[in-house]
């Protein structure tokens, strides 16, 4: 992948020198067709691991990398080499190096921690782990606290046969659902953090629609869990290991890190530098470096024996940052169109956020939000649709709180639809498959979520957004 990546950049690299004269993709100049690589790397994800897995887990890399140069190729021949190069450098600094840095921080940083205890696969200590796992997520946001509350949950239940579902309702719970509390839970909410909304409006104002989705799940997940549980024919084996923490050398770097993201959305000096006409704003260098610093500081203090027993290692980051590249390339035009609003080819998809006489309909937002935040990055999608409601975040957290609520859990509650949703639920996926442990394929995680989620998801829009 690293090859094609280098060829794709070589090849536009003699158009660096006017890159600056490239301007945004034009949403209401593209066709559907636009669209289609980022169509193919969502179904290379979902048909791959089912019809060559053996390829795919090889390859992977290389296919991801093939969507990206036929996006980028026809972009080249259609508007010039300057164009294609701005575009792609516009993705690359200011919207997948920030995510990546962030994820990778989170990720070390959490890899250095251990949860110790004598954690014994049982429905009650599972649900235990899912409830603080949930109710951590919203500060130390869905990645930090997927890393932390994965490991400890794969060790207490290695003795057991039928644990898929145990892993599934994590990544509904604590990957998802548990970040809607605050703009440090999920990325879709930090973008409203940056556009004005209050830090703790959120907090105030979707709770109640949170634990209306949260409490229900941690109800059926102890039923489906104490069913599958008396139906094991194994035997956990005894342990007398205390609870506690190892690697507490970590959680004050995770508290930096949480400190650099919120520096970053409070300073803002008004300065950047310019990279091929991208204006990288200081203080988003300043956080990306503060990330860096942090996780080679996570690296370096945490002691050997931790890594060793948490099993760490760079295979689930790696699959993450070679996959999500491209998604985030190639989902440029399918933003832009949705951008375009009326005069984009998905004109009749925005149409439909307005009911007859005019007035926006919170249902609507809160469905197509959801829809779309499955399947493309949510935080871009919560950001169209911001804007689609007057995007004044004055008017959005008064007069049309119902409609700011909407917007908020569809892209928080329903990244849970896919394994795209949101990055923590594809890392979890990775670590989970690395200890050995089985887990759905993307159509047959589409469907638990089509059975568990969307039902309260219905209920939701009757009670709070009708």
């Amino acid at each position: 992948m690293q090859r094609m990546f280098l060829f794709l950049m070589w090849m536009l690299l003699p158009s660096l020198a006017w890159a600056g004269e490239g301007e945004s993709l034009n949403g209401a100049e593209l066709s559907l067709l636009w669209g289609a690589p980022f169509a193919g790397i969502l179904l290379s994800i979902a048909v791959f691991p089912l019809l060559a897995s053996h390829f795919w887990e090889h390859h992977y890399g290389k296919i991801a990398a093939a969507w990206a140069v036929a996006f980028v190729l026809p972009m080249t021949v259609s508007y010039g080499p300057g164009f294609a190069l701005h575009n792609v450098l516009h993705t690359l600094l200011l919207e997948y190096i920030p995510f990546i840095a962030l994820i990778a921080a989170l990720f070390t940083v959490a890899a250095g921690i251990r949860i110790r205890g004598a954690f014994g696969g049982t429905p009650a200590s599972n649900l235990g782990i899912l409830v603080a796992g949930t109710a951590v997520a919203s500060w130390t946001g869905t990645t930090g606290a997927s890393m932390l509350f994965i490991r400890p949950l794969i060790r207490a239940n290695l003795w057991r046969n039928n644990t898929t579902h145990i892993f599934v309702f994590f990544i509904f719970l604590v990957s998802n659902l548990g970040g809607a509390l605050t703009p440090l839970g999920d990325p879709p909410l930090f973008m409203g953090f940056l556009k004005g909304i209050d830090f703790s409006w959120t907090l105030t104002n979707i709770w109640k629609e949170m634990l209306a989705v949260a409490i229900p799940l941690f109800f059926i997940f102890f039923a489906l869990d104490t069913w599958a549980y008396k139906r094991e024919t194994g035997q956990a084996e005894p342990s007398e290991e205390k609870y506690g923490l190892d690697g507490l050398v970590n959680l004050p770097l995770l508290l930096v890190v949480i400190g650099a993201v919120l520096l970053s959305a409070m300073w803002k000096p008004g300065t950047y530098v310019d990279v091929g006409g991208i204006h990288v704003e200081h203080q988003n260098i300043a956080r990306e470096l503060i990330l860096l610093v942090v996780a080679g500081l996570s690296l370096k203090l945490t002691p050997k024996e931790v890594h060793e027993a948490n099993e760490f290692s760079w295979g689930p980051l790696k699959e993450v940052a070679k996959l999500f590249v491209v998604i985030f390339i190639t989902i440029a035009p399918v933003i832009a169109i949705l951008n375009a609003g009326e005069q984009g080819a998905l004109a009749p998809l925005v149409a439909m956020t307005r009911t007859d006489t005019g007035e926006l309909s919170n249902p609507m937002f809160f469905w197509m939000t959801g829809a779309l935040s499955s399947f493309l990055d949510n935080a871009p999608t919560y950001l169209v649709f911001f804007e689609l409601a007057g995007g004044d975040p004055k008017v959005l957290m008064t007069e049309l709180s119902t409609t700011l609520a909407a917007v908020s859990c569809g892209a928080v509650f329903m990244g849970a639809n896919s394994y795209i949703g949101n990055a923590p639920n594809f890392m979890v996926k990775a670590v989970v498959e690395s200890r050995g442990v089985k887990m759905p394929s993307f159509f047959a995680y589409c469907g638990w979520a089509l059975v568990f989620l969307v039902p309260l998801f219905a209920v939701v829009t009757l009670v709070f957004f009708t």
